[in-house]
């Protein structure tokens, strides 16, 4: 005599579908690596939090065509190295050869727009202050503007990447 219903069939199956489905996802995340930030993760964070989440390294640079500059030319070359801009609203710049370049205080608008640094010397004296435009700021690039002398809409946006390089000591 079969005192299975056919609902209670339905649920087996049911069950054991869901099981396997279960099983199948857990194979298939060996956890060797976490996927790396995404637009929209840093979406959830103001400009601030993503230009301090990481340090970066300029890593390409690209005129107003569309061409590459080569990180040489006279109109990246001054833009080139690595940048740590602390949540606390300071910052430090060093060559690609951890030569320092430039400490002060850095800020981004809210609209994650401009970027705004002051640069100062050892003693903390201002020796310049610059606003950038900012073109792209994801976890995954920072891109800021650099008009051509005399702007005569001619630019270079210069472009970072993350990087892992630890901050040189002082």
């Amino acid at each position: 005599m079969n005192f299975r219903s056919k609902p209670a069939k339905t649920i087996s199956a049911l069950g054991s579908a869901l099981l396997a489905v279960g099983l199948l996802t857990a194979c298939g995340n060996t956890g060797a690596q976490e996927p790396a930030p995404s637009a929209e993760s840093s979406a959830a964070q103001s400009p601030s939090q993503v230009l301090s989440s990481t340090a970066w390294e300029t890593t390409g640079a690209v005129d107003q065509d569309g061409n590459e500059v080569p990180l040489t030319d006279e109109r990246a070359a001054n833009y080139v190295g690595l940048a740590y801009f602390n949540e606390d609203g300071s910052f430090q710049m060093y060559t690609l050869e951890d030569e320092p370049k430039m400490q002060g205080e850095w800020t981004v608008d809210e609209a994650g727009t401009t970027r705004h640094i002051v640069a100062k010397d050892g003693d903390g004296k201002t020796l310049f202050e610059r606003d950038s435009q900012i073109t792209e700021l994801t976890g995954e690039e920072f891109t800021y503007r650099v008009p051509a002398e005399g702007n005569d809409g001619q630019y270079v946006d210069i472009v970072h990447t993350p990087t892992d390089h630890l901050e040189p000591t002082k």
